[in-house]
């Protein structure tokens, strides 16, 4: 035969009970927590406006839109609480949004199909404890823990609405696999779902977790963004950064140096060693009114030497700055590479390139015909470098970059349109040059005779 609910045990002992278990088993998570929260039910749903990618659901909007989903009347609402899920888990085992047939979340993936409506919110800064309070303000009925067997057994008063919480496991605290345990918490879902179907009863399912199961690394990189401890784009995190390289001469900071990679190799093919991850010696370094010189020397035996100057050139009216050449040293052996004209900019500014190297659209050219530096090659990634008049002694002035304004992509382009346009012309000219005839044959008239000689 079965139960009715409420349970019978006093109103008070149930509330105890269950927030007890909320609070010591589920261990609650503040409610700053960004967790997934799916919806689905056998009657119709309110559609929820669409958001943003990386939209976080508030409390507040949460909030509104239950109040719109539980209106006034009796509602059944099956409450599935995990201690930790996140969307990622959903990605990872599949079976909801991904497309593996034997996923961990294949009866889950079912019922949404099969569901008269569904909604999933990936993100919602909404602590578990703050769902159930608002579920029990919007439905009038206090939140009874149940699972299926209990269920089964159960006759549910719907004229007064019900709120069941159902239990599932955590990966954290289960000997089993992730995935086999989100197996296990589907099945019972299924299970729990299955009952209401077999009561015929409409019903509303939500499946949240307390806290996320784990934290990516664009979550860390947005927590310390709110911090102020650094910035990200479109949720990517930034390169690691060091600090640039800067020399002080007698007047204070003169010479800058930064690049990502300072790539050098000494073999036919590159095995290549990065300086920029050493810490090097300046010793040798200078700075003057009309040259400088960076000497970077490491523990590993490499040097490497940077020899700029700058002029007046009465064109342009103002000083430019030139990086002369660049030079390699190892055990003893030194390579010269000359600059191309192009590693220059006002002096006022600095220089910067995505790419510096010896090969391929090489801006630097070995100055030997020494067949021993063959093999010697060099590539600089994003580098920047700057000998006069630094900005405020200590930044970077801005940059004069390398890439021209005319790439390839540009010149392609331009080159298509004329085409396009020359033939658009040359179509209006023809067109222009078509005459109306001036005289037509008369059909109806005599026909022309053409006498012919015998």
């Amino acid at each position: 035969m079965e139960e009715a609910f409420p349970c019978t045990c006093p109103r008070k002992v149930r509330l105890i009970l269950l927030f007890s278990f909320i609070l010591t088993n589920l261990k609650l998570a503040s409610s700053t927590a960004q967790v997934p929260l799916v919806i689905w039910s056998n009657r119709s749903l309110p559609v929820a406006a669409p958001s943003p990618a990386g939209h976080i659901l508030s409390s507040d909007g949460l909030n509104s839109y239950l109040g719109s989903a539980f209106g006034p009347g009796a509602h059944t609402v099956l409450f599935f609480l995990q201690d930790e899920l996140s969307v990622d888990d959903f990605t990872v085992f599949g079976g909801v949004f991904g497309n593996e047939r034997d996923g961990a979340f294949a009866n889950l993936r079912a019922s949404l199909r099969d569901s008269a409506s569904s909604l999933t919110f990936p993100a919602v800064a909404c602590s578990a404890s703050s769902t159930l309070a608002m579920l029990e303000r919007r439905l009038g009925v206090p939140p009874t823990l149940v699972d299926a067997d209990s269920l089964a057994r159960a006759r549910l008063e719907t004229k007064i609405g019900n709120l069941l919480v159902v239990e599932l496991a955590s990966c954290a605290s289960s000997q089993k696999s992730c995935k086999e345990v989100l197996r296990d918490n589907d099945a019972i879902i299924s299970d729990v779902t299955g009952v209401m179907a077999t009561k015929m009863l409409p019903y509303t399912a939500m499946y949240t977790g307390v806290r996320p199961s784990r934290v990516s690394s664009a979550h860390q990189w947005e927590r310390l963004a709110n911090d102020g401890a650094a910035r990200s784009l479109l949720q990517a995190p930034p390169p690691e950064v060091t600090a640039p390289i800067m020399f002080n001469g007698t007047g204070g900071p003169c010479i800058m140096l930064w690049a990502q990679n300072l790539n050098v190799s000494f073999s036919p093919s590159p095995q290549w060693t990065d300086l920029a991850a050493q810490t090097p010696s300046l010793a040798g370094s200078r700075c003057g009114a009309d040259s400088a010189l960076l000497v970077l020397q490491y523990s590993s035996g490499i040097s490497l030497s940077f020899a700029m100057s700058q002029r007046f050139y009465p064109t342009s009216a103002r000083n430019w700055f030139k990086l002369d050449s660049v030079q390699l040293s190892s055990n003893g052996t030194t390579a010269t590479f000359t600059g191309h004209r192009a590693i220059s900019a006002p002096s006022e500014y600095s220089f910067r390139c995505q790419t510096v190297a010896n090969f391929g659209d090489a801006l630097l050219t070995l100055n030997s015909s020494d067949p021993a530096f063959a093999d010697w090659r060099l590539r600089f990634v994003d580098f920047q470098i700057q000998g006069f008049g630094l900005a405020n002694g200590t930044d970077f002035s801005y940059a004069s970059d390398c890439a021209g304004f005319f790439t390839p992509g540009i010149w392609m382009g331009t080159l298509t349109s004329l085409l396009m346009l020359s033939i658009l012309v040359y179509g209006l000219h023809m067109i222009t040059q078509l005459n109306t005839m001036d005289r037509f044959d008369d059909p109806k008239g005599p026909s022309i005779s053409v006498p012919q000689s015998e």
